[in-house]
């Protein structure tokens, strides 16, 4: 059974760092490209960084580039959100999705697995 466990999210004050994690099961890691998206209230849900999990290759949206910072342990299945210099504009649901193309999809119909989501809250 695949899986996609997100942990991590949470409240925090503007400024602030949080690290969102996503645990992968059932399916080969090395083989996918991993995603964390978000969803705003009354907002449609948004790539936030993807990452390609045999080259390494990144993708950030413009939103957060040089705050988020998207990485793996391939040894545990795990793909992280280092999220830094956070924002109210920033809350959402976190969710991680894993795709079994190889590169960067950016499309969400291109993305085969998802988790159900983590909530982050940052507060003005």
């Amino acid at each position: 059974e695949v899986q996609l466990v997100e942990s991590g999210g949470g409240l925090v004050q503007a400024g602030g760092s949080l690290r969102l994690s996503c645990v992968a099961s059932g399916f080969t890691f090395d083989d996918h490209a991993l995603g964390w998206f978000r969803q705003a209230p009354g907002k449609e849900r948004e790539g936030v960084s993807l990452f390609s999990a045999s080259d390494h290759s990144t993708y950030y949206a413009d939103s957060v580039k040089g705050r988020f910072t998207i990485s793996s342990d391939n040894a545990k299945n795990t793909v992280y959100l280092q999220m830094n210099s956070l924002k109210p504009e920033d809350t959402a649901v976190y969710y991680c999705a894993a795709s079994r193309l190889v590169g960067l999809p950016f499309q969400e119909s291109l993305y085969d697995y998802w988790g159900q989501g983590t909530q982050v809250t940052v507060s003005s």
